[in-house]
């Protein structure tokens, strides 16, 4: 009987693997004049209150400068994000990093122009 429970905790947990993924791409834009950064995080998943992205990182030039956290994602396919940089300037790296709340995570950089 033991062995029955432990074999299907495991294929429980695998199975919440095979629906659990990281983001699938971050498209990421930032406006030099009026330094907003937009970026969208693709994600597609079947409910949005239970499967979403539940933190992004921003950076700038290799440093965390801002956590933004959710409690859901914004549609069943992305999660959108804008944040004021008023420091980033041309040149810099700006990296947008988004994390799914069962499993997985995907960063995306762009340079400042």
């Amino acid at each position: 009987m033991k062995k029955i429970v432990l074999i299907l905790c495991g294929l429980l947990v695998a199975s919440t693997q095979v629906f659990a993924h990281p983001p699938s791409d971050i498209k990421i834009q930032f406006d030099p004049a009026t330094k907003l950064l937009t970026a969208v995080i693709e994600h597609r998943v079947s409910n949005p209150n239970s499967h979403y992205i539940k933190k992004v990182d921003i950076g700038l030039n290799g440093k965390e400068i801002k956590m933004l956290p959710f409690k859901k994602q914004g549609t069943s396919t992305k999660q959108t994000i804008t944040a004021l940089i008023p420091e980033a300037k041309r040149g810099d790296t700006l990296s947008v990093e988004g994390y799914c709340n069962l499993s997985g995570k995907l960063k995306k950089e762009i340079k400042v122009a």
